[in-house]
Order: C-alpha cells, then structure tokens, then sequence
C-alpha cells in the first residue's frame, strides 16, 4: 500500500488501513494497542521494506563490488541522509548506527565519558530517567571517581529548574537527560537545560527514545551535543537507534567496539580508525532494519509530524478526562507539556493486575515501573499502569478502555 494514498488532512481511519496488526483480535477482541512507548506497531511501508532487502539484494554493505552489495549499500547509507534530515544535522557523518538508545547512551559513556572524566568532575542527570540513561553513568563514576547528581521532580512531574540551575558548577562536565519521560509523558525544557549546561562548559546528551516520535527535532537549534533515537518507537524495526553527536566531539573520541569497517589499517603492530561515522560502526551492521527504518521516517514525514501531534494530543486531552471520572484512580505525572503518555494508579489495584483484566478486553497497556524504578520512589508506589497513543489510535478505543477499567475495579476491589 503506497502513502501517496494519504490525504492531506489527517484521517485516522486510512491511517490505521496501513497498519495490518491492528486487523487481529486478542482474546476474541479487537486489538486496542495503548502500549506505544514501549514500541510502535509498524505500518506495511516498513514491513515490506524489510521483506524487499532480503528477498531482492540480501549483500554485505561497502567492501563489496557485485551489484547486490551496491544496491544495500546505497539502501543502507540512503538511512543515514534521511535521519540527518529528519533531526536536521548539520552532517551525515554525525549520524552513527547503533542498536538503539541503549547502546546510544553507552556509547557516549564508555568513549567520552570515559576518556574525559575523572575524579571529582560531576554528571547530572534527572529524577525521570529510563534506566538505560542511569545505569550507564553509575558505571562511570565507579570507574573515573566522578559524582553524579540529580536534578529532582516536583508533584507534578516536572523537573525543578531552580534545582538544576543551583546543581551547575565548574564541575559538571556532561549533563544527561530525558527530552521527553517514558513514564510520565513529561517534556523536559531541554533548550534551557542545554544553553546552561554549556555556559559551565559542560556538554550535554539527550535521550530522544520518546521525543522523536512526537516532536519536531532539530539538534542544531537544540544545540545538544548528542541525541539518541530508538527506531522501534518511531515505527520502525527494533534492533537499530542512532547516535547524533557534534563532529568535532566524535572525531576525538576513541572507537566504542573494535572489528572490521571501523579501521583503516591494520597490522600486528599497530591500527589505524576509519573516518567517521564507521569509526563506530564495527562489523556487518544490522543493514535490513536500518534500511527499513528509511521507510518508517518516510512514512511519518508524509502524513506530517504536526498533524500526528495535534491527533495525539486531542486523545491524551480525552484519556485525561475520561480516566479522572474514574472514583479512586490517580493520575501520575500532570506537566503542562507532555507527550501522548497516561499513567495512573487505582487505590487499592496492582497495576499488574489491572494489566491483565485489560488484556482479556483485548486492551494493550504496560504496568510495572517502567525501567524508571527511581521516579516511582518519587511518588511512592510500585509502578503505575500506562496507556500511550499514537497516531492509529481512537476516541472508540479509549472508550474501550474507560469500560474495561470500569469492569476490572469493581472486580478487584
């Protein structure tokens, strides 16, 4: 199915025609899929995508010279000029594959940081961050002597500017956070972040894994110094993200994994690096993903980020209303400006079983703590349950859900 076939205005009925998941029942149900955070269900585009790479011109990319190893490599490098263009780069060389912001985020940790911290230099981070921009910044302090500290979250969900602003000293060196928080939807004032980062001389990265998706990213506006992207939440094939950094940072940092594409020479006695961005891009790539990652942004781009945000926007306002007509349900995380993200807890329910009576109404819904164990401290409870939309999702279906957390309340309490 082409996109061309998209209307100019947004209509969330042809949307949903390019997404055949959404055909499928679950437990003799309708599929309603609320879990987008986690990871986007992925449009035909993308799936055919994958399917034409293997089926048509399946080859390693770059060193060879027959003609299917020239078509995915053109395929392949095709990627990384649309994600230049899609976050605005200023190169294509400052696009770096990787398995995703996992590994983005380790990246940066175990090459810059590594090399460039050492004891008594401080990281900060904030209250709302994913594990996966936690853990990896423990590891090196243990590692350099450096601190890490952290930026607090008021009632609301919101990061305490004040706070952050008195946590800036000549000491900080890297600053690490969430542009927009899986957990609680919350979109973080990075541009203030970034500008005060770097007026200490600190540098700053961002986790893009649920900003990307929804807003309109421009790292050279933005000024960060690295960004990292998940494709699997922008629609696209799980196992690939991207890491954007500044040239001249990337240029002096030693290589994350050494193997073949990432050198130039090669000898008992001494290696030399590959020019960027293959200097971090060592062994055969995951080239079917990346290729179909193409089709994902593509597919975004053409029925226009604006219009998925305004959609997006307008079922959160709906979920929003709808959850608190609920008696004894809490919503956690209330910032003024969010992402499509819902996160609640019902007085007196586990999350995880409220979870499961969702499931048997064929609702998809993630509950626990959503790798941020940290921020659910913050308010006191185990985990929340979390609805997140995205631009296939409904009014209908969010009625779906208000009925189905009608019928689990009264059975669990």
């Amino acid at each position: 199915m082409s996109t061309t076939a998209l209307h100019i205005a947004f209509d969330v009925d042809q949307v949903r025609r390019h997404f055949p998941i959404l055909k499928r029942e679950v437990k003799g149900k309708p599929l309603v899929y609320f879990d987008n955070a986690a990871t986007t269900q992925k449009p035909v585009e993308v799936i055919d995508a994958l399917t034409s790479y293997y089926q048509y011109f399946n080859a390693n990319i770059h060193r060879g010279i027959h003609s299917l190893a020239e078509e995915a490599t053109a395929a392949y490098e095709a990627t990384r000029d649309t994600v230049q263009q899609f976050i605005n780069a200023k190169q294509r060389e400052e696009i770096i594959f990787t398995r995703g912001v996992t590994e983005s985020i380790n990246l940066v940790a175990y090459t810059w940081a590594r090399t460039n911290l050492k004891a008594g230099d401080e990281i900060i981070i904030s209250g709302m961050e994913h594990h996966s921009n936690i853990v990896p910044w423990q590891l090196i302090t243990e590692m350099t002597g450096a601190k890490l500290k952290v930026i607090p979250v008021d009632n609301n969900g919101e990061l305490m500017m004040d706070e952050f602003h008195k946590l800036l000293n000549e000491k900080v060196k890297l600053v690490s956070v969430v542009h927009a928080s899986n957990s609680l939807g919350t979109i973080n004032p990075v541009k203030e972040i970034i500008d005060a980062a770097h007026k200490v001389g600190a540098i700053v990265m961002l986790d893009g894994a649920q900003s990307t998706v929804h807003l309109d990213i421009d790292v050279q506006e933005l000024d960060c110094d690295f960004f990292a992207i998940s494709s699997h939440k922008v629609y696209g094939p799980t196992g690939i993200g991207v890491l954007y950094g500044k040239r001249a940072l990337l240029e002096a940092m030693p290589p994350f994994m050494g193997g073949g594409e990432m050198i130039k020479d090669v000898t008992f006695e001494k290696t030399t690096w590959n020019e960027l961005p293959y200097k971090f891009e060592a062994g055969t790539p995951n080239i079917a993903d990346t290729v179909a990652l193409k089709a994902a942004i593509d597919f975004v781009q053409r029925i226009g980020k604006r219009q998925i945000r305004l959609h997006e926007e307008e079922l959160l306002r709906y979920a929003t209303e709808e959850l608190q007509s609920i008696d004894g349900i809490r919503l956690i995380g209330q910032a003024k400006h969010k992402v499509s993200v819902a996160s609640f807890v019902v007085e007196g329910v586990h999350p995880q079983d409220l979870g499961i009576l969702l499931d048997n109404q064929g609702v998809a819904v993630r509950t626990g703590h959503h790798c941020t164990q940290p921020l659910m401290n913050r308010f006191g409870i185990p985990g929340t349950t979390r609805a997140s939309f995205a631009m296939y999702n409904t009014k209908d279906e969010i009625d779906v859900m208000i009925a189905g957390l009608h019928k689990a309340i009264k059975l669990l309490r």
